[in-house]
């Protein structure tokens, strides 16, 4: 079985996806770290399948290389794909009791990506911007959060629905235990 990233996503599909990313992108290790505000070292562990990747690292990355987040953890999949509760890539967040779980990627000709987001009460998940023209929708399934611009957050009951951009700074908290919903990324 292949090493995750904390039991999530397999760490050589990150590897992988990155090396075949920065490739394209025509970037040196050194420019990429610097993008994405990491460490080179970081980089090189990440790439090599030794690193331990946090959500916000993967997303810094993405941004960097200006790909969709579900691009670089998710493997290739049959055309009918059923991913069971508890399954899937999953990447989990470095200051917040925080999942993301990559449920459907972009497909060709689309521009979106669909997660399953977890979160228990807490420290809040706060995201920086992501991609220029990202708008994120979500709707809650269980559980209560505050969800939105950081500077302007609004409290969701299970059913409710917002979107916002996601190119601004934004947060997910969770206000009760077992607070989760269905996020897609919408990139414009």
């Amino acid at each position: 079985m292949s090493p995750t990233a904390s039991d999530g996503a397999p760490l050589d599909v990150i590897a992988t996806s990155l090396r075949r990313e920065r490739a394209r992108a025509g970037l040196s290790l050194t420019e990429l770290a610097k993008r994405a505000g990491i460490a080179k070292s970081t980089l090189s562990q990440l790439e090599s399948g030794t690193g331990n990747p946090s959500v916000e690292t993967i997303w810094a990355l993405c941004v960097a290389l200006d790909v969709p987040f579900s691009r670089v953890v998710e493997p290739e999949r049959p055309r009918v794909q059923v991913i069971r509760s508890g399954s899937g890539p999953t990447v989990f967040a470095e200051h917040a009791d925080y999942a993301c779980t990559l449920l459907s990627s972009c497909p060709p000709g689309a521009r979106r990506d669909v997660y399953l987001i977890r979160g228990e009460p807490g420290r809040p998940r706060l995201s920086d911007p992501h991609m220029s023209g990202i708008v994120e929708h979500m709707v809650l399934s269980a559980g209560r959060a505050r969800v939105g611009p950081q500077d302007d957050p609004v409290e969701l009951l299970p059913g409710d629905y917002i979107c916002y951009p996601g190119d601004v700074p934004h947060i997910f908290e969770a206000l009760e235990p077992g607070t989760y919903g269905v996020e897609i990324a919408e990139y414009t």
